[in-house]
C-alpha cells in the first residue's frame, strides 16, 4: 500500500475527534454511524479486533507519530532562579534587606572606606539564605515529580499479534485492543468491541454518579459503545479499541485544565501552629531588645560613643531586632517535615511502598490497628490445585485424566476455559511456568488444565464465549461469591458457574458421576462433600466448586440468582496459597509495636482460622467470626468484642467498611438524615442503637477520650474502595489491586506483601521521630540565642552576636539542622514501642529535659565567656577577638548539641547508627569548615578575627562539653507521659512476647563499637577541658570565696 493509499484509508485525528465530543452522546453516535460503527472504525484503523496490532515496532511508532502518544504534557517546573527570586517574598527577609540597604548607605556616607561592610555582609547573608532555600525547594519539587511519575506507571492487558501481553499505558496507540475487567480504569478513549455486563462509572468526567451500561450496539439501537478515559469499569469484562490517546482523550483534555494542589499534612499543620507561637515569642524578644537598646542609650549618656548618633543606634537596634525575628521564626520546622517526608517517600519506594498521600506516611507510624486481607497479602498469591472432590471421590492430589470420564473432562475443560477472565502469559524462559494475568485462583485452574490435561484454554474460550451471539458473563461479586457464564447455543443455553464451595454446594440439586451420569444430590453425598470442604479449609486450602446446568432460551433474561439455581456439581478443588515465609515474623513485630492485626477475608472461616493461626494473628482468647453473624450485632455488642476480634471470615466489603468505621469513628452518620441514608426504611428513634455501624454521638460517648483507633486497611477490589477511604490509611495492592482500589488508597503496596506494610509503619515512626529530634535541637538554639541577645542588650553590653553571625546560626539551625536530623534512617528499635495517640504532644517530657539542661548550660557558658572569658583567654574584654571566641564557642555548642539531639529518649549513645547517616556526618563537617572560613576570613565582613590554635581548641572543648553533659542529663529520671501512648490490648501482649535475647545479640553486634567511641569521647572531653581551664576556674572560685 502506498503512502497516499494509507492516508485515504486511515482515519485522521479529526475523524476520531468527530465522535468524541464532550457530553454530546447523540452527535457522537451519529458521527460513529457515518464511519460504519465500531467495525468500520476498526477496519479504517487497520486493526484486527481478534489479533490486535502486529508486533512491529515500526508500525507502532508510525501510529504514535500520526495519532500521538498516550502521555500528557507536564507543566515545566520552576527553575532554580525562579525559586530563588520567590525566596525574597518572605516578609522578614524583605525587612532585613531594607534595613541592610539603609545601613549600607549611611555607612558609606559616614565612612567610605569601611562603612559599607556591615550592610553588604547582611545582604550577602540574606542572599545565602535565599539560595539555600531555593536549592531545598528545587530538590523537593524534583523528588515529588519523580514520585508522581511512578504513580502513573500502570500496566494493562493488550492483544498484539494474537497474544495477550502486559503493556504500560504510556505505550498504547490508536488501534490497540485492550482487555478490561471490573475495577480497571479505562486508560484511553475507545470503543467497546465486545464484552458482557459492562458498566462504567463516568462520574470523574461527567459528574453523573449513575453507572452507564456499555454495549457495542449503535446509539440508535439503544447501545453505548463509548469508553471514556478516566472512567472505571464497575462490572463485567470486555475488549475495546483505542481511538484517542494522551491530550486528545477526554481525560487528557480535562486534566490539562486541572492544577494539582499540595496540601499540608497534619504534622505540618501542627508544626506551622507551633512555629507561629515560637515566632511570636521571638518577635516579643526582638521588640524588648530594640526598646532596651534605645532606653540604655537615652538613660546612660556617659556610655555613649562620642561619634554615635541617635539614628545610628536606632538603625543598629532595628537590624538586630529583625535578625532576632529571622532567627526566632522557625521556618526550619515545616522544611524539616518536607525534607523528611520527601526523603522517606523516596526510600519507601525501595521498600515497595508507593506513597500517594503524604499524610499517610506519618499517620501510618502511629497505626494501632491493621485490617489485612489474606490472599496475596499474607499469602503468596501463587495458587495451585492440590486436592479435588470429583464424582463422589476425594483425591489427595491434583486430578488427572485417568480420574474421570471423557464427558466429565469435557464439561470441566469448558467450564474452566470459558468461565474465566484470567490469562496465561508465555514464560520468559524455557522450563518456567506461564505467568498468570488476572485472578490467581482462576489462573490455578487454567494451569491445572494445561499441565494435567493438556487442554488449550485459549481456543475453547474463543469458540465457547461469543458476546455477539448473546453469551453473557456475570462477574464475581463479594455478595454472590460466584462467577457465571451463559452460552446461548442453538437448542438451549449452557450455564457454567464457579465460586466458594459451600455457597455453590447449597445451590446444587444434582451432581455428575465418574461415568458422566447426572444423579440427584442425596443427603449422604452432600454430607460427604461438606466434610471434604471442611477438611480442605482446616488445611488452609481455598475450596472452589465448579457447576453447570442447561436452561431454555426463555430464561436468558432472568436475574442471575434464578439462572444460578438447581445447579449440577461437577467438582470441588482445594487450592493451596502458601503463606509468605516472612509473614509470621512481620505479624509478631507489629504486635510488639502495639499494633492489633486483624484478618478480614471472604474465605471460609475454617480456612481463615487455619491461615490466621499459622501467621500468628489468631491467638488463644481471640475471636473469629463470620460476616452474617457480624452484621447482626448491635454497635454496643460489636464494641464489646472488638478488643478480641482477630478474624472476620466470609466478610463482604460492607463488613470491612463497618469494622473500620467502628474502630476509628470515620464515616459514621453524624445526624438523623445521614443515618436514614444508610438505613433506608428504618426508624431512627427506635433502631439507631441497634443497627451497625451506629452513629457518631453514640460512638464518641462510648470512647473514654472521644477518639478512636488509627486504622490501616488493605484492599484490592473495586468494592474495597469505601473501606480504604474510611481508614486512616488505605493500603491498596500494587499487583492484584484494581485501579479503583489504588485510586481510593493512600499507599500502594507494590509487592502485595504484609512485610512491606510493617516497613511503612517503621518509616512513619521515623518521620515523626526525626521531626521531634529537629524540634529538640532548634528550640535549644532559639532559647539560647534569644536569651543571650536580650540579656546583653538589657544589661548594656554590646550584643555578642551581630546580624551576620545570627544569620549563620540561623542557617545552621534551620536548613542544616533540617537536613541532618530530618534524614535519619529508621531502625527496628522504633517497632519496640507503642504507637502515640492522635493528640500526643510534639514535645515530650524527655525532650523538655534536653532543652532545659542544654539551654541552661549554653547560657551559663556564654555568660561566663562574656563576663570573665576575656581574662581566661588572655585577651582584651569587648574586643573583636573576645566576641569571635564567644561566637565560635556558641557554634560548637550547636554542632555537638546536634549529636545530642539524635536521641529523643533515654538512649545515651548518640553515636548509635551514625554510620548509616552520611548526610548528618556531611552536614557536621560542612558546618565546621564553614565556621572556620567565617572566623578566619570573615574579617570586617563578619566582624571576626583569626584565632590561635589554642583559642580554637579551647572554644572547641567548651562547646564539646555538651556531649558528656548529654549523658549525665539522661541520668535524670524522666520518662514519657503514659497518656501520650495508645493503649495496647492484653491479647497482643500475650501474643507477642519480647525477644530480649535477640535484642541483646543485635546490640552486641551493632552498637558496642559506637558506644565505646561515645564513652571514650565523653571521658576525654572533660579531662581535656579541665587541663585547659582547671586552674582558671579554681582561681575564679577562690576569688568568689
Amino acid at each position: 500500500m502506498t503512502e497516499s493509499e494509507k492516508e485515504r484509508t486511515m482515519l485522521s485525528i479529526q475523524d476520531l475527534y468527530s465522535f468524541n465530543e464532550d457530553q454530546e452522546i447523540s452527535l457522537n453516535g451519529e458521527a460513529l454511524d457515518k464511519l460504519g460503527g465500531v467495525k468500520g472504525v476498526a477496519d479504517m484503523l487497520r486493526t484486527d479486533v481478534d489479533i490486535g496490532l502486529p508486533f512491529d515496532e515500526a508500525i507502532i511508532e508510525e501510529r504514535r507519530k500520526f495519532y500521538g502518544s498516550n502521555t500528557l504534557p507536564v507543566p515545566a517546573p520552576k527553575s532554580w532562579m525562579e525559586l530563588f527570586l520567590d525566596s525574597f517574598q518572605d516578609t522578614t527577609l524583605i525587612v532585613l534587606i531594607v534595613a541592610a540597604l539603609v545601613s549600607l548607605v549611611i555607612g558609606i556616607l559616614e565612612d567610605p572606606r569601611k562603612g559599607w561592610i556591615e550592610g553588604a555582609a547582611i545582604l550577602a547573608a540574606v542572599i545565602i539564605v535565599a539560595a539555600v532555600t531555593a536549592t531545598n525547594n528545587y530538590s523537593k519539587e524534583a523528588q515529588f515529580r519523580k514520585l508522581n511519575a511512578v504513580k502513573d506507571d500502570i500496566h494493562v492487558s493488550v492483544i498484539r499479534g494474537g497474544n495477550v501481553i502486559s503493556l504500560n499505558i504510556k505505550e498504547l496507540v490508536a488501534g490497540d485492543i485492550v482487555r478490561m475487567n471490573a475495577g480497571d480504569k479505562v486508560p484511553t478513549d475507545g470503543l467497546l468491541v465486545d464484552g458482557s455486563d459492562v458498566a462504567c462509572n463516568e462520574s470523574a468526567l461527567t459528574g453523573e454518579p449513575d453507572e452507564k451500561s456499555k454495549t457495542n450496539k449503535s446509539i440508535l439501537d439503544g447501545g453505548d459503545p463509548f469508553m471514556l478515559s478516566g472512567s472505571t469499569i464497575s462490572s463485567g469484562f470486555g475488549r475495546m479499541i483505542v481511538t484517542a490517546v494522551g491530550a486528545q482523550s477526554r481525560w487528557g483534555r480535562t486534566k490539562a485544565k486541572l492544577a494539582s494542589k499540595t496540601e499540608d499534612t497534619p504534622l505540618q499543620e501542627k508544626l506551622d501552629t507551633l512555629a507561629g507561637q515560637i515566632g511570636k515569642g521571638g518577635m516579643s524578644v526582638a521588640g524588648a531588645t530594640f526598646i532596651a537598646i534605645i532606653l540604655l542609650w537615652l538613660l546612660h549618656p556617659e556610655s555613649r560613643h562620642p561619634d554615635q548618633m541617635f539614628f545610628d543606634v536606632v538603625l543598629k537596634a532595628f537590624i538586630l531586632a529583625v535578625t532576632i525575628v529571622v532567627v526566632a521564626v522557625p521556618e526550619g520546622l515545616p522544611l524539616a517535615v518536607t525534607l523528611s517526608l520527601a526523603y522517606s517517600t523516596q526510600k519507601m519506594m525501595l521498600d515497595n511502598n508507593l506513597i500517594r498521600v503524604l499524610a499517610a506516611c506519618e499517620t501510618m507510624g502511629n497505626a494501632t490497628n491493621i485490617c489485612s486481607d489474606k490472599t496475596g497479602t499474607l499469602t503468596q498469591n501463587r495458587m495451585t490445585v492440590v486436592e479435588g472432590w470429583i464424582a463422589g471421590k476425594h483425591y489427595r492430589k491434583a486430578p488427572t485424566p485417568t480420574d474421570m470420564s471423557p464427558s466429565l473432562i469435557e464439561i470441566l475443560a469448558n467450564g474452566i476455559s470459558i468461565n474465566t477472565t484470567a490469562a496465561l502469559l508465555a514464560p520468559d524462559s524455557e522450563g518456567a511456568k506461564p505467568e498468570v494475568m488476572g485472578n490467581k485462583t482462576e489462573g490455578a485452574l487454567l494451569l491445572m488444565l494445561l499441565e494435567n490435561f493438556g487442554v488449550d484454554y485459549v481456543t475453547r474460550r474463543a469458540e465457547g464465549f461469543k458476546a455477539k451471539r448473546g453469551d453473557k458473563l456475570f462477574t464475581f461479586s463479594s455478595a454472590r461469591k460466584r462467577m457465571t457464564v451463559l452460552q446461548k447455543l442453538e437448542k438451549d443455553c449452557r450455564v457454567y458457574s464457579k465460586g466458594a464451595a459451600e455457597v455453590m454446594v447449597s445451590i446444587c440439586t444434582r451432581y455428575i458421576t465418574s461415568s458422566g451420569q447426572i444423579v440427584p444430590f442425596d443427603d449422604a453425598t452432600r454430607a460427604n462433600v461438606s466434610k471434604v470442604i471442611s477438611e480442605m479449609a482446616s488445611n488452609s486450602l481455598r475450596a472452589l466448586a465448579l457447576t453447570h446446568r442447561d436452561i431454555p432460551h426463555s430464561m436468558i433474561d432472568n436475574d442471575p440468582e434464578t439462572i444460578e439455581s438447581e445447579m449440577i456439581l461437577d467438582a470441588v478443588f482445594g487450592i493451596k496459597d502458601p503463606l509468605r515465609p516472612d509473614v509470621p515474623d512481620a505479624v509478631r513485630i507489629c504486635q510488639e509495636a502495639g499494633i492489633f492485626v486483624r484478618m478480614v477475608t471472604g474465605d471460609n472461616i475454617e480456612t481463615a482460622k487455619a491461615i490466621a493461626k499459622e501467621c500468628g494473628i489468631f491467638t488463644e482468647g481471640g475471636i473469629a467470626m463470620e460476616g452474617p453473624a457480624f452484621r447482626k450485632l448491635t454497635p454496643a455488642a460489636l464494641d464489646e468484642i472488638l478488643p478480641k476480634l482477630q478474624v472476620l471470615a466470609r466478610s463482604s466489603p460492607d463488613d470491612k467498611h463497618t469494622l473500620v468505621s467502628r474502630l476509628n469513628g470515620f464515616m459514621l452518620p453524624k445526624n438523623e438524615e445521614e443515618w436514614l441514608v444508610a438505613h433506608s426504611g428504618c426508624n431512627y428513634a427506635k433502631e439507631k442503637e441497634l443497627l451497625l455501624p451506629g452513629y457518631l454521638q453514640e460512638w464518641e460517648a462510648s470512647r473514654k477520650d472521644g477518639s478512636g483507633e488509627v486504622v490501616g486497611v488493605t484492599g484490592d477490589g473495586t468494592n474495597d474502595g469505601p473501606a480504604l477511604k474510611a481508614a486512616d490509611v488505605g493500603l491498596s495492592m500494587g499487583l492484584s489491586g484494581t485501579d479503583v482500589a489504588k485510586e481510593a488508597s493512600d499507599i500502594v503496596i507494590l509487592d502485595d506483601n504484609f512485610s512491606s506494610i510493617v516497613k511503612a509503619v517503621m518509616w512513619g515512626r521515623s518521620v515523626f521521630d526525626n521531626i521531634r529530634k529537629f524540634l529538640q535541637f532548634q528550640l535549644t538554639v532559639n532559647v539560647v540565642a534569644l536569651t543571650l541577645t536580650f540579656m546583653s542588650a538589657f544589661t548594656g553590653y554590646e550584643p555578642p552576636l551581630n546580624a551576620v553571625m545570627m544569620l549563620w546560626v540561623n542557617l545552621i539551625m534551620d536548613t542544616m539542622g533540617a537536613l541532618a536530623l530530618g534524614t535519619e534512617p529508621p531502625s527496628r528499635v522504633l517497632l519496640k514501642r507503642r504507637p502515640y495517640k492522635r493528640n500526643a504532644s510534639l514535645i515530650s517530657n524527655v525532650m523538655w529535659r534536653h532543652i532545659i539542661v542544654q539551654s541552661l548550660y549554653q547560657i551559663f557558658l556564654l555568660t561566663y565567656l562574656l563576663m570573665v572569658g576575656a581574662k581566661d583567654f588572655d585577651i582584651a574584654e569587648g574586643s573583636t577577638t573576645h566576641f569571635t571566641i564567644v561566637f565560635n564557642t556558641f557554634v560548637f555548642c550547636q554542632i555537638f548539641n546536634e549529636f545530642n539531639a539524635r536521641s529523643i529518649s533515654n538512649e545515651m549513645n548518640v553515636f548509635k547508627g551514625l554510620d548509616r547517616n552520611p548526610v548528618f556526618i556531611g552536614i557536621a563537617i560542612f558546618t565546621i569548615i564553614g565556621q572556620y572560613v567565617l572566623v578566619e576570613y570573615g574579617g570586617e565582613f563578619v566582624k571576626t578575627v583569626g584565632l590561635t590554635h589554642s583559642q580554637w581548641l579551647m572554644s572547641f572543648l567548651l562547646g564539646a562539653l555538651s556531649l558528656p553533659l548529654g549523658g549525665l542529663m539522661r541520668l535524670i529520671p524522666v520518662t514519657e507521659n503514659e497518656n501520650d501512648f495508645a493503649p495496647v490490648s492484653e491479647l497482643i501482649k500475650m501474643a507477642a512476647p519480647k525477644d530480649h535475647t535477640r535484642g541483646k545479640e543485635e546490640k552486641q553486634s551493632n552498637d558496642v563499637f559506637s558506644f565505646m567511641v561515645w564513652l571514650s569521647v565523653c571521658a576525654i572531653i572533660p579531662v581535656a577541658a579541665w587541663v585547659s581551664f582547671g586552674d582558671k576556674w579554681m582561681a575564679h572560685l577562690e576569688g568568689v570565696n
